[in-house]
């Protein structure tokens, strides 16, 4: 037992529990996002069929650089209304026609792309959803998403 001489020499310092942050650790956890996501779950997915992709939407970071943790909605939102996404999966049929892409696919698995911001059909999975979108239906492909700009 410590006695009160020493409790205040003590340069411990008690631990502070922050219940908000350890919520969103927790949800983070659950958010399907690309760099987390795993040959078992993708495949657990459906297969596109004919010409169609499978693509993960970009889901931001929770915190901003300042801090602040965005809230759980409004990164749903962002989820939905969001233009870029990962390509999981490719449709056999999928840049096939020659005629229509006489340079070949305009993009391949694991590459980021850029699509209208409702396009496709949306799925959703446990963390999060996934879209299906036609083949003709990416606009362009990109490095990283988070050099495209996404309002809250």
């Amino acid at each position: 037992m410590k006695t009160t001489e020493t409790l205040l020499n003590s340069t411990e310092i008690p631990k502070t529990v922050l219940g908000l942050e350890e919520k969103y650790k927790e949800e983070d956890k659950k958010t399907v996002r690309a760099e987390n996501i795993s040959e078992s779950l993708v495949d657990s997915l459906p297969e596109p069929s004919g010409w169609r992709l499978l693509v993960l939407p970009f889901t931001p970071k929770d915190k901003t650089k300042g801090g602040i943790i965005i809230a759980q909605e409004s990164l749903d939102k962002l989820r939905i209304a969001t233009n870029c996404g990962y390509v999981l999966k490719i449709g056999p049929l999928a840049y096939h026609d020659k005629e229509r892409y006489p340079t070949g696919p305009w993009c391949k698995k694991g590459d980021w792309v850029i699509f209208a911001r409702y396009a496709g059909s949306r799925l959703p999975i446990e963390g999060g959803e996934v879209r299906l979108l036609n083949d003709d239906e990416v606009l362009g492909t990109i490095k990283n998403p988070e050099d495209v700009l996404h309002h809250i």
